[in-house]
C-alpha cells in the first residue's frame, strides 16, 4: 500500500478526512518536496508544477501544516505584540500597522495585552511557550525578565521606549523634543502659569514627555507649575481638569496633558463644568495625533507620531534579528510632528 493509500487509510478510520502533502504529491504527480516548495515562500518551482500541485491541493482540500511546518524549519513564523491596555486611542492604529508590516513578510502577530505597563511578568512564561521567534513590546522589561528572553535566544525590540543602562534594540518618538516645542510655543504666547496632567506611574512614554514638559519650563523660568496625575483615558482628563484648578486655584493659562485622550477630557471639563471657553481662557495641549483630536469639536494643539515610519522601522528591526541574531542593539528615535490646532492660544507662526 502506497502512503497516499495509507494516508487515506488512517483518515478513514479516525473519521478525519484531512489531506496530506503526499496525497496532493501522488495527485499531481510530482515529489513531496515539490508541493513542499510550492508552498513555501520565495521557494523555486516551475510555473506549470505550481499549477499542477495547486489544481491537486484544491481538489483534495489541502491546506499547509503551519505547526509541522515550524518544527522543521524552527520557526513559528509569529511574532508577540506586549502591550498595555492603559494605553489610549493611538495604539490601535500602531497595531492595525505592525499587523499589516509583519503580514506583508507571512509572519502573524500574537498580541499580549496587560492591565498596566508593570505587569509584564504575567506574559514572558506565556511568550515563551508559544515559542514566538521575536518580541516587539511597547512595555519595559526588568533586567531579570529581559535576561530570561535573551537566554531563550528570542530577539526583543522596544516600541516607543527604551531601558537607558542596557543595549538593547529601539524604536521611539523623541518624547522630549516633542514637549519643549509644546512649552516654548506656549510660553512664547505669553501664558505663565501651568497644569500638566501627566499618566500612570508606571508608563515610560508619559514619565519622559513629563520630565521633558517640566525641564523646558524651569529652562525658560516658569515657576508656576502644578501636576497632577492621570491613566491615559478620557474620564480621567476630565478629572484631573476639575483636580489642577482645585490645586491651583484657579484655572492654569494653560494645561500640557499627557495624551490627546486626556486633553480632550480637560476640554471638555473646562467648558462644561467650569465654563471656559478655549483657547479664549485656557489653552490645552496633548500628545500623540490621534483621530479624535483632529475633530473640529477639539483641533488639539498636539504632537503627532510619525506611526507608519516608526511602525515600519520596528517590524523591519526585529525581523533582521531574527534573521540575523548576531545584529548589535540598536536604537531610532524618530522626532514629532508638530501640529498647531485650535485648543492653544499660539503666536502666529510668522510671527
Amino acid at each position: 500500500m502506497n502512503k497516499a493509500a495509507k494516508s487515506n487509510d488512517s483518515n478513514a478510520k479516525t473519521g478525519r478526512k484531512r489531506a496530506t502533502s503526499y496525497d496532493v504529491a501522488e495527485l499531481a504527480g510530482v515529489s513531496q518536496s515539490a508541493v513542499s516548495r510550492v508552498f513555501q515562500d520565495g521557494a523555486s518551482a516551475s510555473t506549470a508544477m505550481r499549477d499542477r500541485v495547486m489544481a491537486a491541493a484544491a481538489k483534495l482540500g489541502y491546506r499547509p501544516n503551519a505547526i509541522a511546518r515550524g518544527l522543521i524549519t524552527q520557526r513559528s513564523d509569529m511574532v508577540a505584540v506586549v502591550i498595555s491596555k492603559l494605553t489610549n486611542l493611538y495604539y490601535p492604529e500602531v497595531l492595525v500597522q505592525l499587523t499589516q508590516r509583519f503580514s506583508e513578510r507571512g509572519v502573524r502577530v500574537l498580541l499580549f495585552a496587560l492591565e498596566r505597563e508593570s505587569d509584564t511578568g504575567n506574559v514572558i512564561e506565556q511568550m515563551l511557550q508559544y515559542r514566538v521567534d521575536g518580541i516587539l513590546t511597547a512595555a519595559i522589561f526588568t533586567p531579570a525578565q529581559l535576561s530570561t528572553i535573551i537566554n531563550a535566544h528570542i530577539p526583543v525590540v522596544f516600541y516607543n521606549r527604551t531601558l537607558k543602562d542596557q543595549l538593547v534594540s529601539s524604536v521611539r518618538c523623541d518624547q522630549q523634543e516633542g514637549e519643549r516645542w509644546l512649552v516654548d510655543e506656549l510660553v512664547n504666547a505669553g501664558h505663565k502659569s501651568f497644569g500638566i496632567v501627566e499618566g500612570p506611574a508606571d508608563s515610560v512614554v508619559s514619565i519622559e514627555r513629563k520630565v521633558g514638559a517640566l525641564d523646558e519650563l524651569a529652562e525658560m523660568g516658569i515657576d508656576d507649575v502644578t501636576t497632577v496625575s492621570g491613566d491615559y483615558g478620557y474620564e480621567t482628563g476630565r478629572q484631573c481638569f476639575a483636580e489642577l484648578v482645585e490645586k491651583h486655584g484657579s484655572p492654569p493659562d494653560a494645561v500640557i496633558a499627557a495624551n490627546d485622550v486626556m486633553a480632550i477630557g480637560c476640554i471638555d471639563e473646562a467648558r462644561e463644568a467650569f465654563g471656559l471657553q478655549v483657547p479664549d481662557d485656557i489653552s490645552i495641549v496633548g500628545f500623540d495625533g490621534v483621530g479624535p483630536a483632529r475633530y473640529a469639536a477639539y483641533d488639539v494643539t498636539t504632537v503627532r507620531q510619525p506611526v507608519e515610519r516608526m511602525t515600519e522601522s520596528a517590524a523591519a528591526m526585529l525581523l533582521e534579528r531574527i534573521e540575523n541574531p548576531d545584529l548589535s542593539p540598536e536604537k531610532r528615535s524618530f522626532s514629532g510632528i508638530p501640529i498647531r490646532g485650535g485648543s492653544a492660544r499660539l503666536l502666529p507662526e510668522d510671527a
